[in-house]
């Protein structure tokens, strides 16, 4: 079964943040950055698609979030959501890293 280019796209969204929350110290990030990082990527999308993504990865409970004064999300990775970003554990849903990625 293929998926839709949209799932696809989302599932690239969603291990591109979690790496970028690996690479991060403590594990974190706000959402501004990450919509940054996800266009450094080539992967275009709004600051609340970033946020949609962060609520499905927080539901699946690859990451928790926190709000700041309701405009600023925080994404703080899960030791899941590490393992998913490295490949160590696959999450239906967000894409696997290629081999020699990290």
């Amino acid at each position: 079964m293929s998926l839709s280019f949209s799932a696809f796209h989302a599932a690239h969204r969603r291990l591109s943040i979690l790496q970028a929350l690996e690479g991060s110290t403590g594990y974190e990030c706000n959402d501004s950055l990450l919509s940054t990082v996800l266009h450094q990527l080539g992967l275009q999308c709004t600051r609340d698609q970033v946020r949609a993504e962060l609520a499905w990865l927080a539901e699946v409970q690859l990451v928790t979030v926190r709000e700041i004064g309701g405009s600023l999300m925080i994404a703080t990775a899960t030791e899941r959501g590490l393992d998913v970003a490295a490949g160590r554990a696959r999450a239906p849903g967000v894409a696997v890293p290629a081999p020699g990625s990290d």
